[in-house]
């Protein structure tokens, strides 16, 4: 049900997915939807987790083993470029959902500007954690604050810059994935 969710927001947008549409894609009726999340928009950040996580098993993303191997690394360029290939991984399985969303958004969509506004508190929350632990490892720049360094990581990790490169220049996703890891680094890395 959230797999057709994903799907159906993605290929049509949010405004022309209708909880029944939903429904008759996965199989299921209205009602099963309705009793599984209370209403559209959880439906869309239920689908949206899923897809984000590649999968529905009740596992913060900070707990999962990728990232957990990714936070056991103790070279900074290193870890840096694994963080750059798992956002490659992410965008590549949510990323046109995303844009679909923010694109609702920016036309002012208040369940879309609510889940985009929630969606990237929560990159924030990630990025910081992986500035901290730049700053952990006594790696990052002098004078750049673990908070300026979520700035700039961020930004190198959005589905917009993932869009542009991709999408408009052409790019493979290996080619993005390591030139945003050699950008982070440069971004926020001590020489």
């Amino acid at each position: 049900m959230l797999a057709a969710a994903a799907d159906l927001f993605a290929e049509q947008g949010y405004a022309a997915t209708s909880v029944a549409a939903v429904a008759a894609r996965a199989g299921v009726s209205t009602q099963t939807v309705y009793n599984t999340v209370s209403g559209k928009p959880q439906l869309l950040k239920a689908a949206y987790d899923v897809a984000l996580a590649g999968d529905d098993e009740p596992v913060p993303m900070a707990e999962r083993p990728e990232v957990r191997r990714l936070y056991a690394l103790t070279d900074p360029a290193a870890f840096l470029h694994g963080y750059a290939e798992l956002g490659r991984q992410l965008l590549e399985r949510v990323g046109p959902l995303m844009l679909r969303l923010a694109n609702g958004a920016a036309a002012g969509d208040p369940d879309l500007v609510e889940h985009v506004r929630v969606t990237d508190g929560e990159r924030a929350v990630g990025t910081l954690m992986v500035a901290r632990r730049v700053e952990e490892l006594g790696a990052l720049a002098p004078g750049l604050t673990a908070e300026a360094a979520r700035d700039r990581i961020w930004t190198l990790n959005s589905v917009q810059v993932w869009h542009l490169l991709v999408a408009g220049r052409g790019w493979s996703h290996d080619e993005y994935a390591a030139w945003i890891g050699d950008a982070m680094c440069a971004a926020v890395l001590a020489r």
